[in-house]
């Protein structure tokens, strides 16, 4: 039989017929599921989880760690089918650290399997892959996902009915010596995370423990997403990278403004495209957005002043915290740089965040001259996969310059 292997994020076409993924897991008890996600990221209903007590619904079906996906079978209003593993609740304290193995078959000539990358972070429920639809056929995704909240808190962000399992409270992280330090943990009630976005409650944790840390826990801010649609970002925005990005700035937000939404600008070749993400809707929610936006080159100037100007109007008195992502060199240099000079009075701190294939020196030098310093800037790289840098540390380069600014 020929063997593929499948790294993270990689995709593969699918034939039309069954698809087989069986999944394999060590040192712990786990349960493989199955959700049928309709166009919005979200099920259908409560039936469409397809685990040990509900093993089949519209072509998806279960047989002990194994998934059987008719593509056939699968009704037009599903646009995809998620595989999931979970510790067994019942073991307490179970956590993941060797990833599952995932194999893919589909025929008795060949074969794919994925491991994801090691968990380091306490996961307790892993999205392995998922199954799309992609112009008249199917695809399928090797994600290697992990979150905390286990089986219940993921179902509930996907849309289904469940009573969700208690999620430990993390002992926070020490203070690290920034002036006004406290280790009492974050003074933002996360309780609108928890019911709405619980995936997400351990990442806003580690935000809440960040601004503590550095002494702004009672700040606020309007926290803005500037995302590049540059047409070599599209391996990262499949690969769920981008996707990924936006959930870490999204749980930041939620320490930093109670409203639960992050208003999102797409940088592109074209006018730049606003919409937002939210606690309810954050799930696949770039995926979404990005393919009604057309590929461009860097037109981060236009992005910029969208986001301004939504901040003005929207008559905030706290200042804006713009996270601008950038994956290559601007060609609208000097209009970026009237652009940082013309809001160092307006309350606006920016943050460019680099990561991708391309040049950043434009990001990075721009407080390098005593000339022609910015004191309303910073960067922050990112390397080129987010998605591994641990929260503690992501957290620390997203806020330490912020924390500063703000202080001053």
């Amino acid at each position: 039989m020929r063997s593929t292997s499948l790294r993270k994020g990689e995709n593969q076409a699918l034939l039309a017929a069954p698809v087989v993924l069986t999944v394999s897991v060590q040192g712990l008890t786990a349960d493989v599921s199955a959700l049928l996600l309709g166009a919005d990221g979200k099920v259908r209903s409560d039936d469409d989880l397809v685990f040990y007590n509900h093993p089949s619904q519209d072509g998806v079906s279960m047989a002990g760690s194994a998934v059987t996906v008719d593509l056939v079978r699968v009704p037009a209003d599903v646009d995809r089918v998620v595989v999931v593993v979970s510790a067994d609740p019942l073991q307490p304290g179970a956590v993941f650290t060797r990833a599952p193995l995932l194999t893919i078959t589909q025929s008795a000539a060949s074969a794919m399997s994925f491991i994801a990358p090691d968990f380091t972070s306490g996961e307790t429920v892993v999205v392995l892959a998922e199954l799309y639809r992609r112009n008249e056929g199917w695809k399928i995704r090797a994600v290697g996902q992990g979150y905390a909240s286990g089986l219940a808190g993921l179902a509930t962000d996907y849309g289904v009915d469940v009573d969700p399992e208690p999620i430990p409270t993390p002992v926070s992280l020490p203070a690290q010596g920034h002036p006004n330090s406290s280790s009492a943990g974050s003074a933002v009630d996360l309780s609108k995370v928890e019911r709405l976005a619980p995936a997400l409650l351990p990442p806003a944790r580690q935000a809440g423990n960040a601004l503590v840390d550095r002494g702004i826990s009672n700040r606020r801010a309007a926290v803005y997403l500037i995302l590049d649609h540059d047409w070599h970002m599209e391996e990262l925005y499949e690969s769920f990278a981008v996707q990924a990005f936006a959930e870490r700035v999204l749980a930041l937000s939620a320490n930093l403004d109670d409203d639960g939404t992050v208003p999102v600008v797409f940088s592109s070749g074209r006018e730049p495209f606003l919409e937002e993400i939210r606690l309810d809707n954050y799930r696949g929610r770039i995926g979404q957005l990005h393919t009604q936006v057309d590929w461009g080159w860097g037109n981060v100037a236009d992005a910029m002043r969208r986001a301004v100007g939504h901040y003005q109007e929207s008559g905030a008195a706290d200042p804006a915290f713009i996270v601008t992502q950038v994956g290559d060199e601007p060609w609208d240099k000097a209009e970026v740089r009237s652009l940082l000079q013309n809001t160092a009075s307006l309350g606006v701190f920016w943050l460019f965040v680099g990561f991708g294939r391309g040049k950043l020196a434009f990001y990075k030098n721009l407080n390098a001259s005593a000339s022609a310093t910015f004191s309303n800037v910073a960067f922050y790289d990112a390397s080129k996969n987010p998605g591994s840098v641990p929260d503690e540390r992501f957290y620390a380069g997203l806020i330490d310059a912020f924390a500063l600014w703000l202080r001053r």
